[in-house]
């Protein structure tokens, strides 16, 4: 089922926090587990911003002790950022689990990161100059109140509404999903993906890592790899179409494009709506009225389809 929503602006900012609320809350009935968002704002200078958890939202209800276990985390992801000459402008407690970064670092990014997810609970959910990757348990409104995504700006926006089918209802499990090395890709997806364990284990031969076992987690690793390799977005995509098996609709988005492919059967839905300095998608017409109400044309993207928008 699962519910995608992707929306991008050319050439200007705008509330797209506040857009990708509405378009995921009127969403809720495809996907009531978790609600991830990712909004990719205007990049300050080299700045890079991590969003990283140290728990799982259900571990709170444990009482005094993991709190505790929380905040001896946070102090030694703090103290390893210092160890590696990280520089830390901002840090803002997003949750009592979780912590949003924003630092300088010239130095090896992927060592960087592995060395902070050897913190025990730490995942990193994004790391990147404009993205900023927020997910957790919960329907849109409940999620973007939580982390005050309803004033974040930015030029674009993926979301995604979870109806858990082969996987664990936590945060680990939900979408959007990032993976390294590749700074502010994202990827959200509706679907099945049949040889995912033999694609798995091919990218884990070639160093790749994994932080939960839900397909659709795949599909970020498979983006991050060929494009850290210089391929660009749009060929990554059609490259996928033949190369991963399954039914399947998946939007990526990098720093500065938004992208969607379907499979040779269509079986997912998906929605389109395009104007000269607007694209809205979604799973269901409904998400785009949400941010369009009055008269507008849509239209399905056929099968095998690929295509890529620049902000």
């Amino acid at each position: 089922m699962c519910g995608l929503a992707g929306i991008i602006h050319r050439g200007k900012s705008s509330a797209v926090g506040s857009e990708m609320t509405d378009m995921l809350q009127s969403l809720k009935h495809r996907g009531p587990d978790s609600t991830g968002f990712a909004i990719y704002g205007i990049p300050e200078g080299d700045d890079f911003i991590m969003r990283v958890k140290v728990a799982e939202a259900d571990e709170m209800a444990s009482g005094f002790h993991i709190h505790q276990e929380i905040k001896d985390r946070f102090q030694v992801i703090d103290d390893r950022m210092a160890e590696n000459g990280v520089h830390i402008k901002e840090c803002e407690q997003a949750t009592k689990y979780s912590r949003c970064y924003r630092f300088t670092f010239g130095g090896d990014m992927q060592n960087l990161m592995c060395y902070i997810e050897d913190v025990e609970g730490a995942e990193i959910l994004s790391v990147g100059h404009a993205l900023q990757l927020i997910k957790d348990l919960g329907d849109a409104t409940v999620v973007s109140d939580r982390y005050k995504i309803g004033v974040m700006q930015g030029t674009h926006a993926l979301g995604h509404t979870r109806m858990a089918t082969e996987s664990d209802v936590d945060i680990r499990s939900a979408h959007p999903y990032w993976a390294f090395p590749y700074n502010d890709v994202s990827v959200v997806h509706n679907g099945q993906i049949t040889n995912y364990w033999l694609m798995r284990r091919d990218m884990e031969r070639q160093g790749h890592r994994f932080v939960s076992n839900c397909d659709s987690e795949l599909l970020a690793v498979y983006v991050a790899h060929h494009m850290a390799h210089g391929i660009e977005l749009e060929d990554v995509l059609r490259r996928s179409i033949d190369e991963i098996d399954g039914v399947f609709t998946y939007l990526v988005a990098t720093a500065d494009k938004l992208g969607m492919a379907k499979d040779c059967m269509a079986a997912k839905p998906m929605v389109l709506y395009e104007s000269n300095d607007l694209i809205v998608m979604a799973s269901e017409e409904v998400a785009i009225r949400a941010v369009l109400p009055y008269e507008i044309d849509t239209y399905d993207p056929y099968d095998e389809e690929v295509k890529v928008w620049q902000a």
